[in-house]
């Protein structure tokens, strides 16, 4: 078995909780291997590298990475492409896509004995249409698209398969996964939705309404979704997992539907979707 190691160590403890796992994952007869980039830093550890993500994706069993939820957020987007699974070992705040916390990587030999389950996440295909050409991107969590820097309230047309939805007035607009629901969604008043269903969540963000409500919509749906405004020098942007953000042109369209390909987690824990909310949001009040 071959283990891809995706750090964040701009988070703290993140190396050294690294090192645990390799040299636990070691100990079990796995093979780490780590990107060139970490090469002087992991010069102690048990790790092959590699120049290229894509040649240990391809190359790897499963990926394990170690930071917060946007690092394991990321890692599983990337090891999607190549149906890998991922496990998230949390050294950041919530966690909520985490399969293990630092004090239980002694469940790592779980992998071997192949006593897990894998978890899978429906993802986000965006696709903006911009002068003749798509540029697609794809999201665990959401796609966001709100104003920019002046605090200037934007006009939303919502379609669904090119039938009109609605107009909304507001700050922005959120669409996310299931597993989005818990995050920037939750936040803006949309529910929490089973990571097992397969939807599409649309979310306000402080809409100028008494009325207007998140909408969830089917797994086949397309959303096209164009922002503007009539106010010159007000613009919005296009932000994907909080990770990738993109200027918009004034009514420029964006499209959302589920991806095909979907991220895989890995649980060696028996825990349940509702527990684990119900830890992390615990956490976040203390």
């Amino acid at each position: 078995m071959k283990a891809f190691l995706i750090p964040n160590l701009t988070k703290k403890d993140a190396l050294f909780h690294t090192g645990r796992v390799a040299h636990r994952l070691a100990g079990l007869g796995v093979a780490c291997v780590a990107q060139e980039q970490f090469r002087r830093v992991f010069q102690e550890l048990p790790v092959s590298f590699c120049k290229e993500p894509e040649e240990a994706l391809s190359l790897c069993d499963l990926v394990i990475a170690v930071g917060g939820d946007g690092t394991i957020i990321h890692a599983a987007k990337e090891a999607a492409a190549f149906g890998k699974p991922v496990l998230g070992v949390n050294v950041g705040r919530l966690g909520f896509v985490a399969g293990l916390e630092p004090d239980e990587l002694d469940r790592l030999e779980l992998l071997i004995a192949g006593d897990y389950l894998v978890d899978e996440r429906m993802m986000l295909e965006v696709t903006l249409r911009r002068e003749g050409r798509e540029f697609v991107y794809y999201a665990l969590n959401d796609a966001v698209l709100a104003r920019g820097a002046l605090s200037r309230i934007l006009d939303f047309r919502v379609l669904l398969n090119q039938s009109n939805v609605g107009a909304y007035r507001a700050d922005g607009l959120i669409v996310a996964t299931p597993t989005g629901s818990t995050a920037y969604s939750l936040s803006a008043g949309g529910p929490v939705i089973d990571p097992a269903l397969r939807c599409l969540l649309l979310s306000p963000i402080c809409p100028h309404s008494l009325f207007t409500r998140p909408v969830v919509f089917g797994e086949e749906s397309v959303l096209q979704i164009q922002a503007g405004s009539s106010e010159e020098g007000v613009n919005s942007y296009l932000t994907v997992d909080g990770q990738i953000s993109i200027a918009l042109k004034n009514e420029e369209p964006v499209f959302c539907r589920a991806a095909s390909q979907t991220a895989k987690l890995l649980k060696l824990k028996n825990t349940n979707f509702y527990e684990v909310v119900n830890d992390k949001l615990a956490e976040r009040r203390s």
